[in-house]
């Protein structure tokens, strides 16, 4: 009997433990390295954009799929293990930063030749917008826990619309800049800059992602597994923090 309880609860597992979404993943992960070789070493900016084109969803679908398969099949260890994940990506952060502070502070000349007045009042908007979108997937967790389903689809729905509006103002800014004659090997600064900017960029794109694997359940309004909305929150709210060094640093710094 104890040794059928356990295969069976084994068993339960199985569904996701050997899960395509990863090779996916992978895959994605792997275009959108040749993209930037493509662009960067051979100068094909058109391949670059097709690589990309099959890159982005790629990685996105994958994300989602995979996050999915685990909703409600009982990982019950999903919001501390993000926990420790978000101190992982901190640490590539730091990295970053650490880099910026010391190339800034240790050059006799700073900004360096080439550089450009970035916008002001754009980043700002950005940080508006960023965080309007913290407070409603917060509320929206509220909301959920209180067991308003219909209230908190619509808090939910607005904080996927708010974080794709901060995606869409990030790449009409870097094609602005890019339009102007910055780009990332100009110089020191928009290396870092675009690298930074990127970094975080990527990291809003998994969070979405990661919104639109909940997003099936969240629109029937069945089935919606409370534990995993918790996680996804964390992670967005790690987001929004991390934008606040990015703007603070590289923006006004």
């Amino acid at each position: 009997m104890a040794y059928d309880a356990h295969h069976a609860e084994g068993h339960a597992h199985a569904h996701w433990d050997t899960s395509v979404w990863p090779f996916v993943i992978s895959f994605g992960i792997l275009f959108l390295a040749v993209a930037f070789s493509l662009h960067f070493v051979y100068h094909s900016s058109f391949a670059a954009i097709l690589s990309l084109g099959l890159a982005f969803p790629m990685i996105i679908a994958g994300v989602a799929g995979w996050t999915s398969e685990a909703m409600g099949k009982g990982e019950g260890l999903s919001f501390g293990a993000m926990g420790w994940f978000i101190l992982a990506e901190a640490m590539i952060f730091i990295s970053f930063f650490v880099a910026y502070w010391y190339t800034k502070l240790h050059v006799e000349v700073w900004p360096p030749a080439g550089n450009i007045e970035l916008p002001k009042v754009m980043p700002l908007v950005m940080t508006f917008v960023l965080v309007a979108s913290s407070l409603t997937i917060h509320y929206a967790e509220h909301l959920l826990h209180l067991g308003n389903k219909a209230g908190f689809r619509t808090w939910y729905l607005l904080t996927m619309v708010l974080g794709a509006i901060f995606l869409g103002m990030s790449i009409y800014e870097w094609s602005h800049l890019i339009g102007a004659g910055f780009t990332i090997s100009t110089n020191a600064f928009s290396t870092i800059f675009f690298s930074v900017t990127g970094l975080h960029g990527s990291h809003v794109v998994v969070g979405l992602a990661i919104f639109m694997a909940g997003l099936p359940s969240v629109l029937r309004g069945t089935d919606i597994d409370e534990g995993f909305m918790r996680t996804a929150g964390l992670y967005w709210h790690f987001v929004d923090i991390i934008w606040f060094f990015v703007v603070s640093q590289i923006y006004y710094w």
